[in-house]
């Protein structure tokens, strides 16, 4: 059975450690606020910029004099992936459930005989893939998201030594791995294909598509009546200005840097709100612990106080 000593210094412990997860809790918060509205505001020119791309690419022939990002190298057999994750832990599953999503598709890449790299974004997904992957590693970046905002200049960085590695022939595909910022409590691992190109699937569009379908099946009839009944036809089309193979070449670049500054910005939400969610739930853990060692410090103190008056009874008696 524990002393009374043994109770206290427990109890003075779990207070100490709660004090440090309800700062972090604050520090947290406070961080995650201009997180969210730094995502926020980013996510909606990232998306513009792909369909933007899309529309330009809808209006050529893709084929192996286009350009080498849209086109690829014709074959899919070296892989890379580009994982992003945070420099710090303490929030919870946010970096391991990355890490488990990432290890599935690095493995069922190997198991169809494809050659894969890693690029690492964030010392914790580094330690952890480094423990079985190694020699796939191709290189690591972090320190990161230390600093108060995320900067673009990292994204463009990043962007650059892709670049290379694909004039060197390293990969033929790269795949863009981090976690979404969802909201507070959910933060969806994402694989986002940047090279070759192809635009990105918004869940959320689905999700209205597929609300839609019914709607749809049931005025397509109407819509069918009513274009043959048109006497004009309008044909939709887009005239670019320079040429669409000009601004590919200067587009398809600069997607890469505001898709990975995009998953900078998410993963940055993320982390703290995983973080300020991890050290709300321990600091009231914390708060239940302490409540349960102060009983049984109490029961034990006054099983203590009982013995004593029982020997000093006892020795009254024996007097």
């Amino acid at each position: 059975m524990s002393s009374l000593r043994d109770y206290r210094d427990r109890i003075k412990s779990v207070k100490s450690t709660r004090k440090i997860t309800s700062a972090m809790k604050m520090v947290a918060a406070s961080r995650f606020r201009m997180a969210q509205v730094q995502a926020e505001d980013a996510r909606p020119y990232a998306v513009a910029m792909a369909e933007m791309l899309a529309r330009v690419v809808d209006n050529i022939i893709v084929d192996n004099s286009s350009h080498k990002l849209l086109a690829g190298t014709g074959v899919d057999q070296k892989h890379l992936l580009v994982v992003v994750t945070a420099d710090r832990g303490l929030c919870g599953g946010f970096n391991s459930n990355l890490v488990r999503s990432v290890r599935k598709k690095a493995l069922e890449l190997v198991g169809q005989k494809k050659d894969v790299s890693l690029i690492c974004v964030g010392r914790k997904g580094k330690e952890s893939l480094n423990r079985d992957f190694s020699s796939y590693i191709l290189e690591s970046f972090t320190g990161l998201f230390g600093s108060k905002y995320v900067e673009y200049v990292e994204a463009e960085k990043i962007t650059q030594f892709i670049l290379e590695k694909f004039d060197e022939g390293v990969f033929d595909v790269c795949t863009l791995i981090y976690n979404e910022f969802r909201s507070v409590l959910t933060q969806e691992p994402i694989f986002q294909q940047l090279i070759p190109f192809k635009l990105f699937e918004d869940e959320d569009a689905d999700v209205n598509a597929d609300e839609d379908v019914d709607a749809g099946e049931k005025t397509q009839e109407a819509q069918d009546k009513n274009e043959t009944d048109e006497s004009e036809c309008f044909v939709s089309f887009y005239d670019f200005e320079p040429g669409e193979e000009e601004i590919i070449d200067i587009l398809l670049p600069r997607n890469l840097s505001v898709q990975i500054f995009r998953a900078f910005l998410d993963s940055a939400a993320g982390e703290h709100a995983a973080r300020m969610t991890a050290m709300d739930s321990a600091t009231r853990n914390a708060g239940d612990m302490i409540d349960d060692l102060s009983l049984q410090y109490n029961r034990a103190r006054q099983a203590h106080i009982t013995r004593e008056l029982i020997e000093i009874i006892s020795g009254a008696e024996a007097m």
